[in-house]
């Protein structure tokens, strides 16, 4: 039998704007309509013949600490340790209006308060205890399903929280990799769509190889009721999305978020590894860096090298991707959406700026014509 390794606490915190009582029955209704999330065979399955063996977690767990989170493009320092122990990871759930481009407003749905939400970044057998806190001003129940979860909705059943309120689960990071997570309250659609989404790496237990510079990228759309660049405050169009067309899709939750001050940085000669996510709700990524080759891919979002001498990956929604790559020559590398009209045209366009000696031998530009002879 299928021994799950989630439990569940709910916290109850006062709020100041409606009854529990009242709220948490509108919210046993959106559970029941919650999408379940990314489950594990059933029992039966498993124990089918030649099934893979179920696994349960073995490590002992040894102290505990509180995870270090960060905003994009930024991620937490590797981990060092070399044994499991208990992470504390609290998110809190805030609604807010943010610039989504230039003069262009959007109410926002976030995991700590920006787009895409906060990374965690664990090790292959912690046992994670997640605190998910909802603002008291928000408008609306919400939960999270991580991609990483072995357990019921991969935490979405156990985590629907309502306004003034906070949830508490507990499970294993049994299978090490990168993993987007999301809220999955019913709709669905509305709440991704509206930037409720982001990533979790559960390192695997010998680490990753070492490199010089590591980024958190995740690409994303928007539906608005206006048009690309139409300025002002922009409100969801449900028809858009369940038609698949976005008014934007961007790097980092805006146009522009990975340009100017907003770019990524590396030195000639670095090692750098992005962390790169899709959290659709719809499309799937052609992810490619303008000026550079994948030395290593981790497709899916596993972690062992599948790919050497790569130049475009594509990373489907709800999906994740490792790449890695030296940086050899000083410039700007563009990264993109390589579905062109997605980069040139709707937002998804970013640079990572490379500062340093020149090496002429990768590459140079020859100044004025070149005679044919004719």
């Amino acid at each position: 039998m299928t021994r799950s390794t989630l439990s569940v606490a709910v916290v109850a915190t006062p709020t100041r704007r409606v009854l529990f009582g009242s709220l948490l029955a509108g919210a046993a209704v959106l559970a029941s309509a919650t999408l379940t999330g990314c489950g594990t065979p059933s029992a039966d399955a498993a124990e089918a013949p030649g099934a893979v063996p179920v696994r349960t977690p073995a490590e002992r767990i040894v102290g505990e600490e509180v995870a270090v989170l960060t905003d994009a493009p930024n991620v937490p320092p590797p981990i060092t340790r070399r044994h499991a122990t208990k992470v504390i990871v609290n998110l809190e759930v805030i609604e807010k209006v943010a610039r989504i481009a230039d003069s262009v407003d959007y109410p926002i749905w976030t995991f700590g308060g920006s787009v895409p939400g906060k990374f965690i970044r664990v090790r292959e057998g912690d046992l994670v205890e997640l605190h998910l806190k909802v603002d008291p001003k928000a408008t609306m129940p919400h939960n999270i399903d991580l991609h990483a979860v072995t357990g019921p909705g991969g935490g979405a059943k156990a985590s629907l929280t309502i306004p003034g309120h906070e949830s508490v689960f507990t499970f294993t990071a049994m299978n090490a990799g990168l993993f987007v997570y999301h809220c999955a309250t019913s709709p669905v659609p509305m709440h991704m769509a509206n930037g409720m989404y982001g990533m979790i790496l559960v390192e695997p237990k010998g680490g990753l190889p070492k490199v010089d510079r590591e980024f958190y990228v995740m690409q994303s759309e928007f539906y608005t009721k206006g048009k690309f660049g139409e300025h002002g405050l922009q409100t969801l169009d449900m028809d858009k999305g369940v038609d698949e067309r976005p008014t934007y899709v961007v790097f980092n939750g805006a146009v522009g978020a990975l340009t100017g001050d907003g770019a990524l940085q590396a030195n000639v000669g670095q090692r750098v590894r992005i962390f790169f996510g899709d959290a659709g709700p719809n499309l799937t990524s052609s992810f490619h860096v303008i000026g550079e080759v994948f030395d290593n891919v981790y497709a899916d979002g596993g972690t062992e090298v599948t790919q050497h001498g790569v130049q475009t990956t594509a990373v489907p929604a709800g999906g994740s991707v490792i790449v890695e790559f030296g940086v050899e020559k000083p410039g700007d590398l563009v990264l993109v959406d390589h579905a062109i009209f997605r980069a040139f045209n709707k937002g998804a366009l970013g640079i990572l700026k490379v500062t340093g000696p020149d090496n002429p031998k990768v590459f140079a530009s020859i100044k004025g014509l070149v005679s044919t002879g004719e």
